[in-house]
């Protein structure tokens, strides 16, 4: 894919970047180690002082870069502003509390004794320069939710990022440098897919973290482990949306809606399966498959869209195949499957509802990267398990139901990352976030994910102290 903003809205390249060259990616390999002998040995002090300089300038400039947003992968606008609001909020999350999640730790007296020791001390210490290669997307969001911990660690961070959003990608490096972080702590690469294995080889990398489909997981993690590097990996979801009797079904339809077409339906941990049981399944069918046909399809720049384009002509493709496939084996469509006719230009796709989904459609096992729904019709609680981990996935996972005995049998049995009841998947910093199965492991958010890239290194004090 050649580094380039093509607003998907149109189709219309925007401009055009060239991928670094080995030499400029040496300099920026030297560069992030010097910046990592540096910035390591900082205080925390100076790293909240530092970060939260980044999240004033980001709110400064949330109209802009949510504008740049839309133009390159076509969130609606009114989307990446509370998408780069987010990212400000998690920036100061972070800065008030790292010092705190890092803390040093005291094992017990008695075992320390026992370990022939007068005192132990666990410590959390950086590890040095991170690799981050990070989608489209959330094109700022997964960026910060990685930078922000491993930041006010002490580690610096190298950017993959997705080949269509290079200006997303450049202005957060420059955002970091213009709140003061050292030169060379957070950087940039406009760099093909085919250059991140010999980045990640070098020894001045000492870990990778990526969010992203499961191939590009797979290579990642192999050539890591290959050279016993730490990864963290957030891959696909097929995320179930469980509703059971007691749900309040209109506010369940209404919060279906916007978990099946936030990010214009392009999220990992978007609800993609909904899975209904047969005494409210009609009820629920009907006031989800109206509120689908009545979103607004149109400009992601404009105030009033609900839903703009796929953000890219082959992710449109990829979706449409899905579709056709599970038309052509007895889906039904109740609303969408098609193109808009009205929006010929772009790469538009209607908010699909399919009923009578079976398990040899590929659709029942492969992520829907896009507004269309699947819909399942069971018998009870237990049917609702079965199909809800029906999937090689387990990023997430929606249950509605007021039955307190349901929900310790959903929260037991739902392979998943999280669920979440009676209310949509969300991330939020103070959460751990990260999934089951083919969906990644490791976490990102809260104490969790800045630890994720510490070295934990016991200091142990013998009898002389």
């Amino acid at each position: 894919m050649a580094i380039a903003t093509v607003n998907p809205a149109t189709g219309e390249t925007l401009k055009t970047f060239d991928a670094l060259n080995a030499g400029e990616i040496e300099d920026h390999l030297v560069r992030a180690e010097q910046a990592f002998e540096e910035h390591r040995l900082t205080s925390f002090a100076r790293r909240r002082e530092l970060m939260l300089k980044a999240a004033d300038l980001l709110e400064a400039d949330q109209d802009g870069i949510a504008r740049l947003m839309t133009t390159e992968m076509g969130k609606p606008v009114t989307q990446a502003r509370a998408e780069a609001a987010k990212c400000a909020k998690t920036m100061r999350w972070y800065a008030d509390r790292a010092e705190e999640l890092l803390a040093d730790e005291y094992p017990d007296p008695a075992d320390v004794r026992d370990a022939g020791a007068v005192r132990a001390v666990v410590r959390y210490r950086p590890m040095g320069t991170v690799l981050a290669v990070m989608p489209w997307n959330f094109p700022l969001w997964q960026v910060v939710r990685f930078a922000a911990p491993a930041l006010m660690a002490g580690n610096t961070g190298l950017l993959k990022h997705a080949s269509n959003v290079p200006q997303t990608a450049l202005y957060i490096e420059e955002l970091f440098r213009r709140a003061g972080f050292p030169e060379g702590c957070f950087q940039t690469l406009l760099i093909g897919s085919g250059a991140v294995e010999d980045i990640l080889r070098d020894p001045r990398v000492v870990a990778a973290t990526l969010t992203g489909s499961e191939p590009a997981g797979r290579a990642v993690a192999s050539v890591a482990g290959d050279e016993i590097k730490k990864t963290v990996l957030e891959l696909g979801g097929s995320d179930p949306f469980v509703v059971l009797p007691s749900a309040d079904l209109d506010k369940a339809a209404q919060v279906a809606v916007t978990a099946r077409v936030q990010n214009n339906g392009q999220s990992c941990i978007a609800a993609k399966r909904f899975i209904v049981h047969g005494d409210v399944y009609d009820a629920f069918t009907e006031r989800f498959t109206a509120r689908m046909a009545a979103l607004t399809v149109g400009d992601p720049m404009a105030e009033t869209t609900d839903v703009g384009p796929l953000s890219s002509e082959q992710g449109r493709s990829d979706l449409e195949e899905l579709v056709d496939d599970a038309v052509h084996q007895g889906a039904t469509a109740l609303c969408g499957g098609r193109r808009p006719p009205e929006h010929r230009a772009g790469w538009f796709y209607e908010p699909t509802v399919l009923a009578d989904i079976t398990p040899g459609m590929r659709i029942h096992h492969e992520e829907a990267f896009g507004p269309v729904a699947t819909l399942y019709r069971v018998a009870d609680v237990d049917e609702a398990v079965r199909v809800a981990n029906d999937t090689p996935f387990g990023l997430s996972s929606n249950a509605w139901t007021r039955d307190p005995d349901e929900q310790v049998r959903l929260a037991r049995d739902l392979e998943a990352g999280g669920v979440f009841f009676n209310g949509m998947t969300a991330s939020h910093p103070g959460l751990p976030f990260g999934g089951a199965k083919r969906s990644g492991y490791g976490r990102e958010l809260s104490g969790h994910g800045i630890r994720e890239f510490c070295n934990m290194t016991t200091l142990w004090y013998g009898p002389e102290g």
